[in-house]
Parts: structure tokens; sequence; C-alpha cells
């Protein structure tokens, strides 16, 4: 089951955040902090796992944009990786080749592209079009 989400920059700031079982925004900010510096001192020739805590952390960088995912020890990380992949390319499709300046620029799009693909921390679809069917039918309304 996932427990959170984070896409971060290269400078450690986070710009998107989706947490799917309750942690008290102390205990988020601290967790947070401690995964992040973890990740960016991270060299490219290590694995992208991690344990921290008890969380499964898994990673991938896309550019300038860090997407983390924690986890419980049950889960595979290379679906996990897939699944990070999935989700660069719906986000891809929706803002024609995402970036960082998009997702702060449209966080309610981004959050809501996320709860379509997982719900109550459990991967629900990984269908890009059905993924961004609804968001296509909020951008027709306007």
């Amino acid at each position: 089951m996932l427990k959170f989400v984070l896409l971060v920059n290269k400078q450690g700031q986070t710009r998107l955040s989706q947490y799917y079982e309750y942690t008290p925004v102390e205990e988020r900010v601290v967790t947070e902090a401690d995964i992040v510096r973890k990740c960016l001192a991270r060299g490219e020739e290590l694995c992208s796992f991690m344990e921290y805590k008890n969380y499964k952390i898994v990673y991938r960088r896309y550019a300038s944009l860090y997407f983390i995912i924690g986890v419980d020890s049950s889960e595979n990380e290379l679906s996990l990786m897939e699944f990070i992949h999935c989700v660069v390319e719906t986000f891809d499709r929706y803002f024609e080749s995402v970036c960082e300046l998009d997702i702060m620029f449209n966080l309610d799009k981004a959050h809501m592209i996320l709860d379509e693909m997982i719900a109550n921390g459990n991967i629900t679809e990984t269908n890009r079009s059905r993924v961004l069917a609804p968001v296509g039918v909020l951008d027709k309304s306007k």
C-alpha cells in the first residue's frame, strides 16, 4: 500500500505531496525533509530504493523533479518504478512535456490526476486515457 507520493525539485523543495494515511503535520515535515535529503544525496550509480523507518522508499528522477513514493515493506519496488514512469507519462500527455512549473501552476490538476490513479493508497488505474478523461471534461467545461 502506498503511504505517500512526493514531487520534489533538485533544490529539495516539495512541489506536490499526497498522503494516504493520517500523519501529523509536524511528523510529515520532518519525514519529508529526511527522505528528500537522503534521495538528493544518493548518487546516480546507487539503486533507487531505500529503507526509511517503517517505509520502503522508491524514487526516480526526471529532469529537475524527483518522484518519490513511500510504501509499506510488502510492495514490489520494480512495479513502483513502472508506476512512477506511468505517472510521468500521464503528466507528459496532459501538460505536453511536463516540467516543474506545470506542477506548480496546475497543482489542482496534478492532484486530480494522482487521485484518478491512486485511491486510498492503492493503485487503481494506469490507463492514461481513462485517467485523463475526467480532467479533459473539466477543461472543456471552462
